[in-house]
């Protein structure tokens, strides 16, 4: 078989590069964010309180982001890619479905593989966002994360779309019954996805050749990458987690139970689009785009937690979702535009990293402020987001007057 990698057009071999790992990611989007969708109202079940829900989904963010600069230190110095993603994809697909076999009092189990489909993420993704990197250069970084985020989130759609599907046709079945039957049916996409990802090894080997060549190496003072990890961490501490929404919308009565995932997959629809549309902003604006992403869904608290009926609530949740194609898409962007090729993996895992860390306490000290009253919590998640906008207006003015120098 022909590698697409030698294709006489190298734009076109990384347009390919990009859209096939799309699909891989379409498809483990499809299990584990199928399973996030109804992890708010399956640990409930289990005997897991709003804290411990807060702390477990925060901790698992920890580990994912927080694991990411060592992950990204050795995809560096070994170079070894490949190898990493398999690891990583085989733990995080192989944690899901097995939580159909956990027992009614089984919670500890379900949390912790529920925290080791978080570290198989951190395990694969500085290698996988370095491997995009080098065909971002052919393409631009913001349309190739972009359109990389826009097929990853397609599978964040179907995947709780299949799940509404799934509890729609169990009503009457006991409720974790119906959570198993969930967590089984993802056990589908979880094996097509490894399937896919072994057949892009073999047709992109060395993914690191579709780089332009002679594509000078960045210069980046130490102090503007800095200023965008103590932006991104304000972002994250104000980002609240979906389980926690839910939690809120399935105690108000807001939505009923089974809605759950299709509104997450809302969410998730929300997200593929904003993504695309971020995506081209930031090869326009750059630092401003992720002024006005930010800017933009600071405000989704406001809808979902102070407003007790449908519209709102919608409206919160697509907002929600713009946050997260901004994070997905031109956050990865501008951490291309701030790096080096040799340094690429490490300042993704300090990116990660950072935005890991103050996930895991702003989702913890979030759930914490929800059991005292809700208020608190709005007022804090929009506070902390907006102080992060001054940050992004900086480096934008800091990269014009350094193009204006050249």
């Amino acid at each position: 078989m022909r590698s697409l990698s030698r294709l006489p057009h190298p734009a076109g071999a990384a347009l390919a590069f990009v859209v096939l790992m799309g699909v891989v990611s379409l498809l483990a989007d499809m299990t584990h964010e199928g399973a996030r969708g109804i992890y708010g109202a399956y640990l409930p079940l289990l005997g897991v309180s709003a804290t411990g829900l807060g702390f477990v989904m925060g901790f698992g963010e920890l580990l994912a982001y927080g694991l990411r600069l060592v992950t990204g230190i050795i995809a560096d110095r070994t170079r070894r890619y490949w190898g990493m993603m398999l690891l990583g994809y085989a733990v995080s697909l192989i944690a899901v479905p097995c939580l159909a076999l956990v027992s009614e009092n089984g919670w500890q189990a379900a949390c912790l593989l529920i925290l080791l489909e978080r570290i198989g993420k951190a395990v694969r993704q500085p290698a996988k966002n370095t491997l995009l990197s080098f065909a971002a250069s052919r393409i631009g970084a913001g349309k190739a994360f972009a359109l990389q985020e826009c097929l990853d989130q397609i599978g964040a759609f179907l995947g709780p779309a299949l799940l509404f599907g799934v509890l729609w046709f169990s009503q009457g079945a006991e409720p974790l019954e119906a959570f198993a039957s969930c967590f089984a049916v993802l056990a589908a996409p979880a094996a097509l996805c490894l399937c896919v990802l072994l057949l892009v090894r073999r047709r992109f080997p060395h993914p690191e050749g579709l780089e332009r060549a002679g594509r000078p190496q960045v210069s980046v003072p130490n102090g503007d990458f800095i200023l965008y990890l103590v932006a991104v961490g304000l972002f994250g501490l104000g980002f609240m987690d979906f389980p926690l929404i839910t939690m809120h919308l399935a105690r108000e009565n807001v939505i009923e139970e089974r809605f759950l995932p299709l509104l997450y997959a809302l969410a998730m629809l929300a997200d593929a689009v904003a993504a695309l549309f971020w995506g081209w902003l930031y090869d326009r604006v750059k630092f401003i785009s992720l002024l006005v992403a930010c800017g933009v869904s600071a405000f989704c608290a406001v809808l979902l937690f102070r407003a007790d009926s449908l519209l709102p609530t919608l409206a919160g949740v697509v907002l929600w979702g713009a946050g997260m194609g901004a994070q997905e898409s031109v956050f990865k962007a501008a951490v291309v535009s701030l790096s080096s090729r040799d340094r690429r993996s490490v300042s993704f895992g300090a990116f990660e990293s950072c935005l890991g860390i103050c996930w895991f306490l702003g989702s913890w000290f979030m759930g914490w402020l929800y059991e005292r009253d809700p208020a608190r919590l709005t007022l804090f998640s929009v506070a902390i987001q907006l102080c992060a906008l001054p940050l992004y207006a900086l480096l934008q003015r800091r990269v014009v007057s350094a193009r204006a120098s050249r």
